[in-house]
């Protein structure tokens, strides 16, 4: 139950997806361990059988079945302990995300699932959650179409490929355990989203956010927070750390050019930042995850 050949390869340390295809899915399995890794794309892991330890900068987290891992591009993730531990992956694209799929922001279970949710709580870009027998049954045949939609042209069934991932996130969504379940986002949040993560280099300031959005500072912050969790200021934080991730395997620009394009001219206060985000330093980040071959 291993699919001999993904579609992904690497570029400076970079997985990406090959085939020309915004999606893919199928199953995995791990019988020891697997290397800590990161990733260009999203990866949604779903156990489907066995058991193994999950590793990533939110610590380990024992799996079971029906135990589901979303990870945000940048993200880190290994396995070990692993007993016959099959997982059912599903990647898609950063561009899929950003445009097709950019609606998502407003929907309030997804945009939660997909766009807030894997920065609140010190989360680090990991959302998890887990399928009951019913969700998970429900789950599989739309992964299942989608790993036969590996073998036709991507062109001719986008929409059906795009579709069956759209089902997929709806059941996770409906999982994952939401602050407010059914708030719509303040269009006011929607709009500083789009602006921290538009200019993320940008020096922002509160004050100045809340000018672009003709709101009060302080009801700015609890707008953000019921939203995402985080203040405005954190949440744009945990996005240039993403974007610096994504940088560091993907390009070969010194750490100190990354710091700066992401919005950190301050060396040390980059660095700090990076390694309490995902427990290792740039460079460190950077020499480990060159060598990242599967997803």
């Amino acid at each position: 139950m291993r699919l001999a050949e993904p579609p992904v390869d690497e570029v400076d340390g970079t997985l990406f997806i090959t085939d020309g295809s915004p999606v893919w899915a199928g199953h995995y399995l791990h019988e020891r361990r697997h290397p800590d890794h990161t990733h260009s794309f999203v990866e949604i892991a779903i156990t489907l059988a066995g058991a193994g330890v999950h590793r990533s900068p939110a610590g380990p987290r024992s799996l079971q079945v029906g135990d589901v891992v979303l990870l945000r591009p940048g993200a880190w993730h290994g396995y070990a302990d692993c007993s016959d531990l099959v997982l059912y992956n599903c990647c898609f694209s950063v561009d899929l995300l950003r445009q097709e799929l950019a609606w998502s922001r407003d929907d309030p279970l997804l945009g939660y699932l997909l766009w807030t949710g894997p920065y609140a709580e010190d989360r680090r870009g990991i959302m998890s959650t887990r399928l009951g027998e019913e969700d998970l049954a429900q789950c599989l045949p739309h992964l299942d179409a989608l790993s036969r939609l590996r073998d036709r042209p991507s062109g001719r069934h986008r929409a059906e490929i795009i579709g069956r991932l759209i089902l997929v996130l709806g059941i996770l969504a409906r999982a994952v355990e939401h602050p407010e379940p059914g708030r719509v986002a303040h269009p006011a949040v929607a709009r500083a989203l789009s602006l921290l993560e538009g200019d993320p280099a940008h020096h922002w300031t509160l004050t100045e956010l809340a000018g672009e959005l003709h709101v009060a500072p302080a009801h700015l912050v609890r707008l953000f927070k019921a939203t995402t969790g985080l203040p405005p200021m954190a949440y744009l934080s945990q996005h240039r750390l993403e974007s610096a991730a994504t940088l560091l395997v993907r390009t070969r620009e010194p750490i100190t050019a990354i710091a700066r394009s992401v919005g950190w001219p301050d060396q040390n206060q980059f660095a700090r930042r990076f390694r309490a985000h995902y427990g290792f330093s740039a460079s460190q980040y950077r020499s480990r995850f060159a060598q990242s071959l599967r997803p």
